[in-house]
């Protein structure tokens, strides 16, 4: 049987007074008396008063309620964008429900549907690797939800966007290869549908044009995940003899590579530098550890939650759409 809830016509009857004296009360309203108020507060406490959010919500037409989705919440990088958002909502006042994706876009579709049906004031947006359509985001903003994207955005809809330095982390990443003295760079790129991808094989390809090296010694593999990585071990060991060096797209994608590529024979980094991208804690521990571009995922979510609460408190201001990049940084260990 469902658990009765506390209201506030149950707290006036079992006190003997009007229910709006009793709303009043719980407010801490200066025309009750001290004595009425702790009485009623007191009461609401020990019978576990909860004030009704969604009643709330409707007479204020606001649920001081954000939506996030994200493609995976495994991710230590999605998980400190997590991090950052719920320190700066909070604080805010505002409450968070997480969605996943599982980089799916119908589950997508669907999270974008709960979310708008729970009456969030404002979603943010990782958009999974398999979207290609926008209409799901579309509708949400057609209905008056402010949205914001970061990392992976969308391109067809003028949004805020919070992004890392995608293309400068990649052009980085290879000329510190360059620097250590790789003149045959194999990249492992993500799909080039997503924005992501193609600033870091573009970042990737302008650090090779800079060195004077030959683009045509250079590869570029659409492998961005560890489990791709395995499918394609014979053509990545088959390059492997034609190569001094490897930047993947991600942690994960270089980590496999470099395993695949030591049971071969080859020496990290004797024969094969490596670099990732990500910082994820797994970079510390692989043998040997990774050298990668780290991201700053607790930045890039409390500044995703700080614009979408601006575009929620000030409806009516014009503020024209921002997008900021987020800088990084090379973190140089053993791979390279």
């Amino acid at each position: 049987m469902k658990a009765h809830l506390i209201s506030i016509n149950d707290i006036a009857k079992a006190l003997g007074i009007s229910p709006s004296t009793v709303s009043r009360a719980l407010k801490d309203h200066p025309d009750i008396s001290t004595e009425t108020k702790k009485i009623v507060q007191e009461y609401a406490a020990r019978v576990n008063y909860r004030p009704n959010a969604l009643a709330l919500s409707l007479k204020k037409q606001r649920s001081n309620t954000l939506g996030l989705i994200i493609p995976q919440i495994v991710h230590h990088f999605f998980s400190s964008i997590i991090s950052g958002i719920e320190e700066l909502a909070y604080s805010k006042g505002y409450r968070l429900i997480i969605c996943q994706s599982n980089e799916d876009y119908q589950r997508e579709v669907i999270n974008t549907q709960v979310l708008f049906d729970h009456r969030v004031d404002g979603i943010l947006v990782s958009q999974s690797k398999t979207t290609r359509e926008s209409d799901h985001f579309k509708d949400l903003i057609d209905s008056g939800i402010p949205l914001v994207f970061f990392d992976r955005i969308c391109e067809s809809l003028a949004t805020d966007r919070i992004l890392t330095d995608d293309y400068g982390g990649a052009y980085l990443a290879t000329k510190h290869l360059i620097e250590r003295g790789a003149r045959k760079i194999l990249h492992l790129a993500s799909p080039d549908h997503l924005q992501i991808g193609r600033q870091r094989a573009e970042g990737f390809l302008k650090a090779v044009c800079d060195s004077s090296l030959s683009a045509d010694d250079q590869k570029i593999l659409q492998c961005d995940t560890r489990e791709e990585v395995f499918e394609l071990k014979d053509k990545i060991l088959e390059l492997a003899s034609g190569i001094d060096a490897i930047f993947a797209v991600n942690d994960f994608t270089a980590i496999a590579a470099m395993q695949i590529i030591q049971q071969a024979g080859f020496k990290v980094p004797m024969d094969i530098k490596v670099v990732g991208f990500g910082n994820d804690p797994i970079a510390g521990i692989a043998h040997p550890t990774l050298t990668t571009i780290e991201q700053d995922g607790f930045t890039i979510g409390n500044t995703a939650v700080e614009l979408l609460i601006k575009r929620i408190e000030n409806p009516s201001t014009f503020i024209d759409f921002q997008n900021i990049v987020i800088p990084v940084r090379l973190f140089q260990r053993e791979s390279s």
